[in-house]
C-alpha cells in the first residue's frame, strides 16, 4: 500500500517524501513543478537510494487523480499541493481559493470514491488569526485570518471538519505548521521558490549569496525583545518527521479527526534569525528596517504538548542548525 503525496516535490512535501522513505513506505508524488523544479526527484534518489513515481498533474483534475488510484494501490495521502505565499494571496485572492479549495475538495472526493479515507493535511497557524495571547494551542480553533492564503487553509479545515461529521469513517489528521525553515543536512534538498522570496530564509540566502543587495526587516517597533517580530521557527526535518509520526497514528486508529501544532515553543526574532546566520556561517547580512506589513503579528509560538503526548513527536533541531543547513543547500545551488 502507497502513499499519495501532493505538492511532494516542494520544500516540505519533498522532506516528508525522504522521511517516508527512509521508515520503508511506497510514496506516490503529484505535482505539476508550479513552485519546485525536477530536479527534486534527483536529490530525494540520492539521499535515500529511491525515486518515487511521479504524476505530473494538476490535483484539481479529478480524472488526474483517478488515474492515480487506479494504477496504484493508495491507502492514505498527505496533502501540500497549494500556493502559500501570503503577500501574492493579497493581491490575487481568487487564484488562491480557485487553486487551494477546488483541489482539497477534488482530492476528497476522489479518495472518497476509491474508498480511501487516511488524509494527513498541511494546515498553518495562521488559521488562529489573532487570539490576544501568544502561545497558539489547538483548543482555541480558528480565528480571523489576515490574508487569502490562511483563509483557504481554516476554510479546508471546516471542509474536513463537516466531511468528518457526515461520515465518521474517515480517519484525519491536521498538521498545523508555524515557521519551518532549514534544508536536509545533505544539502540537496530545501527551499528554492521561483521567483522572488517572500519568507525570510529565502531572502536571506539571496542577500547571502549576492543575489539581492540587502534584508528588509518589516518593522523594529514592535513589543519584542529587540522591536523586531517573533516567531516560532522549526527545522524542516522536523516538520517532515512530524508528517510521519501523524501518518503512525493514523494507522493505529480506526478512525477519528486530530489536530496538532507542529513548533519548538520557542520564539526567535528576525534579528535572533539573521544574528545566529552571520555567526554560524561567518557572513555578514546587509539590512534595512522598512515599515511594518498589514496583518504581521508581534509574536507567535507553538504550544507542542498535544503533538509531544500523543504523537510522540518532539522537535529536535536549534536555530544554529537551521540557519547551518539553509545556508549548506545555498551554496549547492551556486
Amino acid at each position: 500500500m502507497a502513499v499519495l503525496v501532493t505538492g511532494g516535490t516542494g520544500y516540505i512535501g519533498s522532506h516528508t517524501v525522504v522521511e517516508l522513505l527512509n521508515e520503508g513506505k511506497e510514496v506516490i508524488i503529484a505535482d505539476n513543478f508550479s513552485n519546485s523544479k525536477t530536479e527534486v526527484l534527483d536529490a530525494i534518489e540520492k539521499i535515500t537510494g529511491k525515486r518515487p513515481r511521479i504524476y505530473n498533474i494538476d490535483c484539481r483534475s479529478a480524472e488526474s487523480l483517478e488515474k492515480i488510484f487506479e494504477e496504484n494501490h493508495i491507502d492514505s495521502v498527505i496533502n501540500f499541493a497549494g500556493y502559500k505565499a501570503v503577500g501574492e494571496s493579497v493581491k490575487l485572492p481568487l487564484k488562491y481559493y480557485n487553486n487551494n479549495l477546488f483541489e482539497a475538495v477534488t482530492l476528497l472526493e476522489v479518495m472518497q470514491k476509491f474508498n480511501c479515507k487516511k488524509f494527513i493535511f498541511s494546515s498553518s497557524a495562521t488559521i488562529y488569526g489573532d487570539p490576544g495571547v501568544p502561545e497558539y494551542v489547538e483548543e482555541m480553533g480558528r480565528g480571523k485570518t489576515s490574508n487569502p492564503y490562511g483563509t483557504t487553509k481554516a476554510m479546508i479545515e471546516q471542509i474536513l471538519e463537516d466531511l468528518y461529521f457526515s461520515d465518521n469513517s474517515w480517519n484525519i489528521c491536521i498538521l498545523r505548521y508555524f515557521n519551518p525553515i532549514g534544508a536536509h543536512e545533505s544539502g540537496m534538498l530545501g527551499e528554492n521558490p521561483n521567483g522572488i522570496p517572500n519568507n525570510l530564509m529565502p531572502y536571506i540566502m539571496k542577500v547571502a549569496s549576492g543575489k539581492l543587495e540587502k534584508l528588509n526587516i518589516f518593522g523594529n517597533d514592535y513589543d519584542t525583545k529587540d522591536g523586531t517580530g517573533m516567531r516560532d521557527y522549526l527545522h524542516v526535518v522536523d516538520l517532515a518527521e512530524g508528517h510521519v509520526k501523524a501518518l503512525d497514528k493514523l494507522d493505529k486508529e480506526d478512525s477519528g479527526l486530530f489536530i496538532y501544532n507542529l513548533g519548538t515553543g520557542t520564539p526567535y526574532s528576525v534579528l535572533d534569525i539573521v544574528t545566529t546566520f552571520e555567526k554560524v556561517n561567518n557572513i555578514k547580512i546587509p539590512y534595512e528596517i522598512v515599515p511594518r506589513r498589514p496583518g504581521d503579528l508581534a509574536i507567535y509560538y507553538a504550544n507542542c504538548k498535544k503533538a509531544n503526548e500523543e504523537l510522540g513527536w518532539v522537535a529536535k533541531k536549534g536555530i544554529e542548525d537551521m540557519c547551518r543547513d539553509s545556508w549548506n543547500f545555498e551554496k549547492n545551488l551556486q
